[in-house]
Parts: C-alpha cells; sequence; structure tokens
C-alpha cells in the first residue's frame, strides 16, 4: 500500500523559505519511471503544479517557479523535499506531493498541508 505524507511548518514568514518534506512508504522513489512531485492549491490559481524529481535525481520545475524552487530527496530515508524561497502571501496555499508512474498522470497523492504565509 502506497502511502505519501507531507510535513513540516504550517506557518512561514515572509521572505522566508518554505519548506516541506514529503515521507514515502510502500514505493522506491528511486523505482525507474515514477517522477516524485510537489502540487499546491488554492482559491485563486485553482491547482498548480511546482516541480519533480524523477528516479535518476534529474528535477524540472514549473517556469514560474523556477527561480524560486528546489527539489531533493534522501533515498536512504525514502522522502522528497520542497524548498520554496522568498516566500509571500501568494504562496499561501495546500500543498500536495504526489507520484507520478507516467506524465501527467498523478497515481498517488497525500493528503495536503496548508502552509500560510504571513508575519
Amino acid at each position: 500500500q502506497v502511502q505519501l505524507q507531507e510535513s513540516g511548518p504550517g506557518l512561514v514568514k515572509p521572505s522566508q523559505t518554505l519548506s516541506l518534506t514529503c515521507t514515502v512508504s510502500g514505493i522506491s522513489i528511486t523505482s525507474d519511471t515514477y517522477y516524485s512531485s510537489w502540487i499546491r492549491q488554492s482559491p485563486e490559481k485553482g491547482l498548480e503544479w511546482i516541480g519533480y524529481i524523477n528516479s535518476a535525481g534529474d528535477t524540472y520545475y514549473n517556469p514560474a517557479l523556477k527561480s524560486r524552487t528546489s527539489i531533493s530527496r534522501d533515498t536512504s530515508k525514502n522522502q522528497f523535499t520542497l524548498q520554496l524561497s522568498s516566500a509571500a502571501p501568494e504562496d499561501t496555499a495546500v500543498y500536495y506531493c504526489a507520484i507520478m508512474r507516467t506524465l501527467w498522470f498523478y497515481d498517488y497523492w497525500g493528503q495536503g498541508t496548508q502552509v500560510t504565509v504571513s508575519s
């Protein structure tokens, strides 16, 4: 049974880095053709893809967020991490981690975690 769980602070101050970790069980994120992804959802923008790291360790980012985004992984812990720098109130959203077996269909989702950027 595949399970994904987001973790990290629910409140981030403006200009600081928004950091989240996704812990995965039931599947290895290094398996061939898997894309470990971050997505967010807000009333203003709806669902917005942030980026992914594939099973080879290559990263790809939404061009609108690329300059501020870093996705990394810890294969020994079967975890991957989102870092979004220079956070602003517009980054307030529910953040999800998800895994795609093929582009662009999300096979597995975490439950999501609310992150608010506010002073």
